[in-house]
């Protein structure tokens, strides 16, 4: 049998992987590079002379990587001790190993573009971290921030709606609570246009509301098995005997708005008790610009809390209880900021994937989850979901994305192609979104 397709890389001339590489990349650093420089006084006044003598170190490193970046330099090993650090040096052998000896080392424009991109990140983190007494200083955290607070109309929109719904739940029939589910599915989705990875770092938020879009962005939807999900959970419900648990879990994408969206529908989950426990998983350090990071999960509820809006403080107040009651757990793991893709998890991360085994279903969101559950290759988009997991299969999952890469499976025959001829970026402006679910049907 045929092995799967090659890895998307900026070897490709032209490709999406390649302008990233060539222009997004160096971008993000040169942002990095200017948020450390803004923070000098405040390191000073902390740190004093240290501060300033960290904050010139983590520069130069961050300087030194943009350099190998652009200059198409081999990728080197990582050499500050960390808890991930012998992992990460022996993928590096392994990316040595699949190369042919004309090739060499594996390098920033050669090697798979989810692992070249993985690294840079992860040499952020290294930067930051040798670089004491700034070395827990999140260099994205400012954007990410600025995200939340420059989607104020919508969140206010969200949690007015949430609550409002949360009031009626108990009288709606069958076919209304499937609306409302349907609803915040959709909700968490167009969430995720909400990427400043994608952005280069540039300011992205939420400033329309996003209740009153849902039908006009629903021909948008490329696969939609938001059926299968209500099947599933619906069945739970009914079937579930007094004391037993339905958990849901959500691998958690961007903070900001987009996980508003998802902590909107976690407690609609709740509510509606298609689920009575929900698990969060997020990154153990800064990643790709926005990921969630335990603090940005805190952060957030504690802004909610605060709020001058008494629907948006009700959230804040009512998820800081999901989390105090147990109803809600956030975890993370170093796997999630590893460069393999997820059919390595039950080799490389045993404990995570028997830990992913116990939920009744598994919500993946965003673009960097949808690339590594595919392998980030050259599938054709009409190989089946199912197929392109490679074996990665712990419980019945759903990945809620809005498409920013050139990866896309589990099409109808033509449909791709019919995109392709009308707009040629379709797989990579966010504009169009799937949800796409593999388990019992």
């Amino acid at each position: 049998m045929a092995g799967p397709p090659a890895s998307l890389s900026a070897r490709d001339v032209g490709s999406f992987a390649y302008l990233s590489v060539k222009d997004r990349s160096p971008q993000i650093l040169t942002k990095a590079i200017d948020t450390l420089h803004r923070h000098k006084s405040e390191f000073f006044e902390k740190h004093g002379e240290k501060g300033l003598e960290a904050e010139k170190k983590a520069i130069s490193l961050l300087s030194k990587l943009r350099n190998e970046l652009q200059t198409d330099k081999p990728i080197v090993p990582l050499v500050e001790k960390f808890v991930d650090t012998d992992i990460w040096n022996q993928y590096l052998e392994y990316q040595q190993s699949l190369l042919n000896e004309s090739d060499g080392k594996p390098r920033w424009f050669l090697s798979p573009w989810l692992f070249v991109e993985c690294y840079m990140y992860r040499r952020i983190h290294e930067a930051i971290i040798q670089s004491p007494p700034i070395d827990d200083f999140d260099i994205f955290k400012e954007l990410k921030d600025q995200n939340f607070f420059e989607s104020q109309e919508s969140v206010i929109a969200l949690c007015t709606h949430l609550q409002e719904l949360r009031k009626t739940i108990e009288d709606l029939d069958e076919n209304q609570l499937k609306n409302e589910f349907l609803k915040v599915l959709q909700i968490s989705l167009w969430g995720n246009k909400c990427d400043l990875s994608l952005s280069g770092g540039e300011h992205i938020s939420q400033k329309t509301n996003i209740m009153n879009s849902l039908e006009d962005l629903k021909p948008f939807i490329l696969v939609n098995d938001m059926d299968h999900l209500w099947s599933l959970l619906s069945n739970c419900k009914k079937t579930r005997e007094e004391e037993s648990v339905t958990q849901v879990d959500i691998v958690l994408d961007n903070s900001g708005f987009e996980l508003i969206t998802d902590l909107v529908l976690a407690d609609f989950l709740l509510s509606s008790k298609l689920a009575t426990k929900i698990h969060f998983y997020g990154k153990t350090i800064p990643w790709f610009v926005s990921d969630t990071t335990i603090h940005d999960f805190n952060w957030i509820i504690k802004q909610l809390k605060h709020s001058n809006n008494k629907w948006v403080s009700q959230c804040g107040v009512d998820w800081e209880d999901h989390i105090k009651t147990g109803r809600w757990v956030y975890l993370d793991h170093i796997f999630w900021t590893l460069p393999h893709e997820f059919s390595a998890m039950s080799q490389v991360a045993p404990d995570l994937y028997a830990a992913l085994q116990k939920a009744h279903l598994i919500f993946f969101k965003g673009d960097l989850n949808y690339r590594k559950l595919t392998g980030d290759r050259r599938w054709e988009f009409t190989i089946p979901f199912h197929e392109a997991l490679s074996g990665f299969h712990p419980a019945p999952l759903c990945s809620i994305r809005t498409l920013k890469a050139e990866v896309q499976v589990g099409l109808q025959p033509g449909q791709g192609e019919q995109l392709t001829a009308s707009e040629p970026n379709w797989l990579t402006t966010g504009k169009y979104g799937v949800f796409q679910f593999d388990g019992p049907l």
